[in-house]
């Protein structure tokens, strides 16, 4: 079964809280280490049918892309409406995460959140096709 951890409580100029549930809180020890965050979340306000029955889409927020398969974007609509988002970790109080660049709305349930580990995250040689370099980092 699936159980959040937490929730978007604030989004303001690209800086984000994050409220961590009491119950999960001892799980942030050790966090304040990184510098980096793997957030991942559920797009609630798609979680109706019409969302999660898109198999198609044109990418929005980058101009010019073709029709891919939801599954070659992230839109926010597909068949599991869930985000996902590298931030910056700005300081944690208490069980309040403060984030940079997370790409979630307020009210947003929290499912995990991983730490960045750039020698296993990144990869230099990855391929991504040409309509991706184009519009806003997602």
């Amino acid at each position: 079964m699936l159980r959040f951890i937490g929730v978007v409580e604030s989004v303001k100029e690209g800086l984000s809280s994050i409220r961590i549930f009491d119950e999960f809180a001892e799980g942030l020890k050790g966090l304040d280490t990184f510098s980096h965050l793997i957030i991942l979340y559920w797009f609630h306000l798609r979680e109706g049918e019409e969302g999660r029955s898109v198999l198609k889409v044109v990418p929005r927020r980058h101009p010019g892309a073709p029709e891919v398969g939801v599954f070659a974007s992230r839109s926010p609509s597909r068949p599991n409406p869930i985000g996902l988002s590298v931030s910056e970790l700005v300081k944690i109080e208490s069980n309040i995460l403060w984030v940079k660049g997370l790409d979630a709305v307020e009210g947003s349930p929290i499912l995990d959140i991983k730490p960045y580990l750039p020698r296993a995250d990144a990869f230099s040689a990855a391929v991504v096709p040409e309509w991706t370099l184009r519009g806003p980092k997602t």
